[in-house]
């Protein structure tokens, strides 16, 4: 009879694999979708549509993209969508110093103490709580941390394949949290301020606005991971009888030197931070001294470079990678090309969104959405989530979150936000989401090199094996966020610096 279930559940998985893959790259997706724009925008235009956006007298209707006017906008707009797409310049700028940091080691070395160092008790918190983290290193961590994740198990008497899931959930479940801001908020939070810009006198987003939230949530999920992996996952693996003569190799003096000095640096950087902050009269603060907006969240993105720019010089000059000026850009250079693919990718995005917006086709849905639900009675926190478990399918599909989110927060952060509702806290809600199913799917890049680290300890797993291995994960973790955001909700406790759940 099991069997009967694994098969069935393997045929509807392959099923969605096959799906996925008759999707185009995500580049000519987003190419796809702005033609389709092109004729929807030319369709409905022939209807007359006229409608009228909350908060404005304005009239508006449904502009043609193949008309002259549209033809007109198409070319002579395109460099403008493409350079003056905020998500571009925030995650170049991020990128400078979390890329510099990466390249240097510093990221690889902080993941491995961070392991080694906790006691044998918290050792599969430790793993959770490290993969979770691992974000900084953005997609890199998929490649560090399961595999080192397995080796800890396995040089601790235990199932491997535990450490292995574990690592894997940290990261990919968990990808969106954080304890500090990630370049994640930047990609995110730029998708949804470019979105927000285009409704007169709206509230904007920016990478501080899910801060609280995120924070909270890398404690919740770490405690669930763990729970999970002891009481589901292993118990279901047993004993491991395999061979592997892998050990776990233990950072060096050098490397956990270079790792104190860089931590002293930053909390050198943090405290002189502190100091201008709180400083009488600080540049940073707004003319009423507070922070909410200021100066300093206006120039978050920044600050954080030079935060990690600090730290990765710190750790590069004391384990000798950094020898002179020249190698700092180097690194940058490398972190830069790493890049690339995203930059192609932005450049069709930011064409479509251009297109979707100058069509007002997005405003429309999204007035005639809210309009639906608030005549059905639908507006309440039971929309919210049924949007984050439609996201969560819609992840099966598309994985990057960032061209999820580009194609969603359109519609989606413009239909919340004429039911009054911030849309930095529906930014939350997809990152829920987003997160959750990241593990499940086969559109993961880093899926099928997951799966080749698991053959090293089960020559006979297959995608049914480390589907199975990791639904536990996915189911669990997306209903305890899910109650975590509705804990936020009822007891009014802010996402970020002064985000509550309506605007």
């Amino acid at each position: 009879m099991e069997e009967t279930k694994d098969s069935i559940f393997v045929r509807f998985l392959n099923r969605i694999e096959r799906i996925g893959n008759k999707l185009p790259d995500p580049f000519m997706l987003f190419v796809v979708l702005a033609f389709i724009v092109m004729g929807l925008s030319w369709v409905i235009s022939l209807f007359d549509i006229t409608f009228t956006q909350p908060g404005s007298d304005e009239e508006m209707t449904i502009r043609n993209l193949l008309s002259g006017e549209g033809l007109q906008f198409m070319v002579t707009s395109v460099l403008d969508n493409f350079v003056g797409f905020k998500p571009l310049g925030i995650v170049l700028t991020m990128m400078l110093g979390i890329g510099l940091a990466d390249k240097v080691g510093l990221l690889e070395t902080f993941i491995k103490n961070t392991i080694l160092q906790a006691p044998k008790s918290l050792i599969t918190f430790a793993v959770i709580f490290t993969g979770i983290l691992g974000n900084l290193a953005a997609d890199a961590a998929f490649v560090i941390v399961p595999p080192l994740a397995a080796m800890v198990f396995y040089n601790v008497g235990r199932h491997p394949l535990a450490g292995l899931a574990a690592g894997f959930a940290g990261v990919g479940s968990g990808f969106t949290a954080n304890i500090i801001v990630s370049n994640t908020d930047a990609v995110l939070s730029g998708i949804s301020a470019e979105v927000m810009e285009t409704i007169e006198n709206a509230v904007t987003v920016t990478p501080v606005d899910n801060w609280y939230f995120m924070l909270v949530s890398v404690i919740f999920l770490s405690i669930t991971g763990a729970l999970i992996t002891e009481k589901i996952v292993e118990p279901r693996l047993g004993t491991y009888e395999g061979n592997n003569t892998k050990v776990f190799e233990e950072t060096t003096p050098l490397e956990k030197k270079g790792l104190r000095n860089a931590g002293l640096a930053g909390l050198v950087y943090i405290g002189l931070l502190l100091l201008v902050i709180f400083f009488p009269d600080s540049p940073l603060r707004n003319e009423e001294g507070g922070l909410i907006p200021s100066p300093f969240i206006a120039g978050i993105v920044p600050i954080i470079m030079l935060f990690f720019i600090t730290l990765g010089v710190t750790y590069g000059v004391t384990v000798k990678k950094i020898e002179n000026t020249r190698n700092i850009a180097q690194y940058m250079g490398e972190a830069m090309k790493d890049l690339s693919g995203f930059i192609v990718l932005v450049f069709a995005a930011a064409q479509f969104i251009a297109y979707f917006e100058w069509s007002n086709i997005g405003t429309w849905l999204a007035i005639n959405g809210a309009s639906f639900l608030d005549s059905v009675g639908l507006t309440g926190i039971t929309v919210v989530i049924a949007f984050i478990l439609l996201t969560a399918l819609l992840n099966l599909l598309i994985f990057s979150g960032s061209a999820q989110w580009a194609l969603e927060a359109p519609v989606f952060l413009k239909m919340f936000y004429f039911l009054d509702y911030h849309p930095a806290f529906i930014q939350a809600a997809y990152r829920i989401a987003d997160s959750s199913t990241n593990i499940v799917t086969p559109m993961n890049p880093y899926f099928i090199i997951v799966l080749g680290f698991m053959r090293e300890y089960d020559k006979k797993a297959g995608l049914g094996t480390l589907i199975a291995l990791m639904l536990p994960y996915s189911i669990i973790f997306l209903i305890v966020w899910i109650i975590l955001l509705l804990g936020f909700v009822f007891l009014g406790i802010p996402f970020g610096p002064g985000i509550g759940v309506h605007v």
